[in-house]
């Protein structure tokens, strides 16, 4: 039984409870005047259907907004409960919710032209296909690179063959999507400037997106990000290795983006992330646009991470679908490609990490397209040949025809 059925039903027997308590109370009230017991419970059985109503509608929408199906359950469990005796603590039904936590990652997100042309004509729907943004929106956490500032200030850097930047009403994509955190340590968060990237900042915080790498001083873009599900503590560092000026770095001027050509200060805040964390992402920006393969450098850093206590890497920046490592059976995603960019996609993939409550993980591809500005999941022929290429630009890393992700030994 799902968790709002079990609120509802939790409910319910409080409501029980009052009205058994609020019969006995008009029972001793209408004594004297003559009424019965029967009169009195005939009395209290009128009233009942006003305690049976299902949530209003805030309560419903804490978890989820019921669907026909399972209002009709919701009465047919309702009508169940006893009226005249109020169930035991023990009787409320237990939850089935397991305890693991579902994270998505996704590549690099663009909101610019075909961005915009799908959105203003058709919605969040007509940029991501409902049955994947379905997904994305039941994940506990989803995150991903922020590929652009949401600003309308500024002026694009000079010399700079791309720059990109999205007016801040936009945020709202993000939010419909179920966007829970943002990297913005990358090449394009400063296109417009430090007033635009000021601006993005303001964004996200009035949207209630986290957002990590970059930041109005250097102890926020380092800042390590830590969301809370299930009990566990899950924490997320963004760095980018790619930056088109060393002004860019938050050091040498703010706001400013967390960078790691020298790794040492990542290594040590994600040292100090495990001792705060059950489960440490590391979201570095890196690596060799458009190649498959990643080079030496992410290779080297990456193993760094997972020595210093990474418990999974996640790239981005190349624009296509790079291979995944192991490292002492910790997995590294060394880029996801595009998720949302531009009017056509051939092929890339989101990442689903399940977080069981023992600690274990299971991962598996989400293999996806863009046409027309949309991008939707892939199925059948089309997956399965996402999972043998992933499969064959992997060293040491397996995925079978459902997408399951395993370190090959």
């Amino acid at each position: 039984m799902n968790k709002t059925v079990r609120i509802v039903l939790y409910v319910l027997s409080l409501l029980t409870v009052a009205g058994v308590l609020a019969a006995f109370l008009w029972k001793g009230a209408a004594a004297p005047s003559g009424g019965t017991e029967a009169e009195v419970m005939a009395n209290a059985d009128t009233e009942q259907p006003a305690e049976s109503e299902a949530p209003t509608q805030d309560e419903a929408t804490e978890t989820e907004t019921p669907t026909e199906e399972e209002g009709a359950i919701r009465q047919d469990e309702a009508a169940e409960i006893p009226q005249t005796e109020a169930p035991a603590q023990s009787e409320v039904p237990e939850t089935e919710h397991t305890g693991d936590t579902t994270l998505i990652f996704t590549g690099d997100v663009l909101f610019a032209n075909a961005f915009l042309a799908a959105y203003d004509a058709g919605g969040i729907s007509a940029v991501v296909a409902d049955g994947l943004r379905e997904q994305l929106i039941e994940a506990d956490i989803l995150m991903v690179n922020n590929e652009f500032p949401f600003s309308d200030r500024g002026t694009p850097m000079e010399g700079k063959q791309y720059t990109f930047r999205c007016s801040p009403s936009y945020v709202s994509a993000l939010t419909e999507l179920g966007v829970d955190i943002v990297s913005l340590a990358n090449n394009h968060t400063l296109d417009y400037g430090r007033e635009a990237l000021t601006d993005t900042f303001a964004a996200l915080d009035g949207a209630g997106i986290l957002y990590g790498g970059a930041g109005e001083s250097a102890e926020r873009a380092e800042e390590l990000q830590i969301i809370e599900v299930n009990g566990k503590k899950f924490g997320f560092l963004a760095v980018s290795r790619v930056i088109p000026d060393v002004s860019w770095k938050v050091e040498n001027a703010v706001p400013g983006i967390f960078s790691c050509y020298d790794e040492t200060r990542l290594l040590e805040l994600v040292r100090e992330a495990k001792e705060q964390c059950d489960f440490v992402t590391v979201f570095p920006h890196w690596g060799t646009e458009y190649s498959e393969q990643p080079n030496e450098v992410q290779k080297q850093i990456a193993e760094k991470c997972m020595e210093a206590g990474a418990d999974l890497i996640v790239g981005s920046h190349t624009h296509c679908l790079q291979g995944i490592g192991y490292f002492d059976g910790k997995p590294v995603f060394y880029s996801l490609g595009n998720f949302i960019f531009g009017q056509s996609i051939e092929r890339s993939a989101a990442v689903r990490v399940t977080v069981k409550q023992d600690g274990s993980t299971e991962i598996a591809l989400i293999p996806v397209r863009a046409a027309g500005g949309q991008t939707s999941e892939l199925a059948g022929e089309e997956a399965a040949a996402v999972y043998s290429y992933m499969e064959s630009i992997s060293v040491n890393a397996a995925v079978d025809e459902n997408g399951i992700v395993t370190e090959r030994r």
